[in-house]
């Protein structure tokens, strides 16, 4: 559908930024934090560490000043857990408590709403060490110790909480890194979202507040008309997303898959008592990340074995997490846009994106992240001129609007990244900021925040509602 009037967007709008703590905090191991199974991780070769970052945790009052000075209405950042509970689940650190404080008071200063997310990337590696992390039933009681003081704390302070941040990327990815076999990944995969239930129980009964989940969701499309790759994008649907929503909203998991689980032996042990948690998680809204839409064809057992065994051989990581024998395998999309990086740029799959969640879901709904990672360099005047980001954000902050239209209910939209940051996988080199930080991979610099131009455009997005977005 082309409209020639879009509904504009709703007063009250959240127009902000993102961060994770461990990518913009450093500071790692300062005033009592453990470190972070992200602070321990193998970096990627030619990257940075996190260690330092850009500081965040040092100039978070400059930042935010920065932000504010955008028009930010809010800015959605994450709580490091081995800042709070360094140990886990044992002491918690007052040092820690009061710099989350210390951050949330100076959003409200300039009256941005703080969006914070429990869990991003970060459980404590002591937890990882000691009983094998989110395998053992035992994180679950440990994750919501962590969450009772954050809610004990922040909670007359935060109107909205991210319950986890990509669980499913996680889990698809990183859990072939952090447990031995798949029966165990789905199994701690289950784990987190009995945890993610019991502390949005936990946040009702103690909060005002509103709590959600945040995996990255997107739409998945099949790479041609033939009907086993229809077939395929539905089975991958609900392993890439239906599987982390549905057990979110509906308390259930997806039949289709479940059975495949069980025919590979891999399905995780279940309890009457975990469902019952599950079916009583009730979020308020939905927060979710997209970057680009997944295109999926089918592959036979023996073809997806080959083309897993094929990767591995070529050290092609990406293809072998993201084939499943017998199910399919993600390719790219022909018809797709992709950055240097490698991005995908799909505005249109952002608006379907939207609508599918809506129209099976029926929450609230608000973009924690969206953006171009790309290697920003300064001129010799000093200044960044990121055409490419701005016309990116344009055409996805048209496609919010259209979506809208449609019938929408979307009350934020926060892109990655409100500044420079370490990414997960490019170091520093992949920005996404409307801010660039003065460093590179291994020189630090002086960290010095410059405004690229997209900061300029971005405060007139957020002046004018998403009127302005010339």
């Amino acid at each position: 559908m082309d409209y020639k009037n879009l509904k504009p967007f709703p007063e009250g709008f959240l127009w902000g930024g993102s961060s994770s703590a461990y990518q913009c905090e450093g500071a790692w191991d300062e005033d009592g934090k453990s470190p972070s199974v992200s602070d321990t991780a193998e970096i990627p070769e030619g990257t940075s560490d996190f260690k330092v970052a850009i500081d965040h945790y040092h100039r978070y009052k400059e930042d935010i000043a920065l932000m504010a000075e955008m028009g930010f209405k809010e800015f959605r950042f994450s709580i490091a857990w081995p800042r709070i509970i360094p140990t886990g689940d044992g002491d918690v650190n007052a040092l820690g408590v009061q710099h989350y404080h210390d951050v949330i008071d100076e959003c409200h200063k300039y009256g941005i709403e703080p969006v914070v997310t429990l869990y991003h990337f970060d459980l404590p590696d002591c937890l990882q060490k000691r009983y094998g992390g989110w395998a053992d039933r035992r994180c679950i009681d440990a994750f919501l110790k962590y969450c009772r003081v954050c809610f004990e704390e922040y909670g007359d302070k935060v109107k909205y909480f991210l319950t986890i941040n990509e669980q499913n990327m996680m889990v698809l990815y990183q859990g072939y890194r952090d447990y031995k076999d798949e029966k165990t990944i789905w199994q701690a995969n289950h784990h987190m979202l009995v945890a993610q239930a019991k502390a949005m129980q936990m946040c009702h009964e103690m909060c005002d507040a509103k709590i959600g989940p945040a995996p990255n969701i997107t739409a998945i499309y099949p790479a041609s008309s033939s009907p086993l790759d229809n077939l395929a994008a539905m089975d991958a649907d609900q392993l890439r997303n239906r599987l982390f929503l549905d057990t979110a909203v509906f308390g259930t998991y997806p039949e289709a898959l479940m059975q495949w689980f069980k025919e590979r032996g891999v399905a995780p042990q279940t309890t009457e008592e975990d469902m019952k948690d599950l079916a009583n998680g009730h979020p308020d809204f939905i927060a979710f990340n997209y970057y680009g839409a997944g295109c999926v064809k089918y592959v036979s057992q023996e073809e997806g074995e080959k083309l897993k065994a094929e990767a591995a051989q070529n050290k092609d990581f990406m293809t072998g997490l993201m084939t499943y024998p017998g199910l399919g395998s993600y390719v790219h999309n022909k018809n797709a846009v992709y950055t240097p990086l490698g991005m995908g740029i799909d505005p249109v799959g952002l608006r379907i994106t939207l609508r599918q969640l809506w129209e099976r879901y029926h929450l609230p709904l608000i973009i924690t992240e969206n953006g171009c990672g790309v290697p920003d360099e300064l001129t010799e005047d000093g200044k960044v001129h990121d055409d490419y980001r701005i016309d990116y954000l344009r055409q996805h902050i048209q496609a919010c609007r259209e979506a809208i239209t449609d019938g929408v209910e979307l009350f934020g939209y926060s892109p990655w990244s409100a500044f420079d940051l370490i990414s997960t996988h490019q170091g520093i080199t992949k920005r996404y900021g409307f801010i660039y930080v003065n460093r590179d991979e291994f020189d630090l610099k002086d960290l010095k925040r410059i405004k690229k131009d997209s900061f300029y455009w971005y405060q007139k997005v957020c002046k004018s509602n998403g009127e302005d977005l010339d």
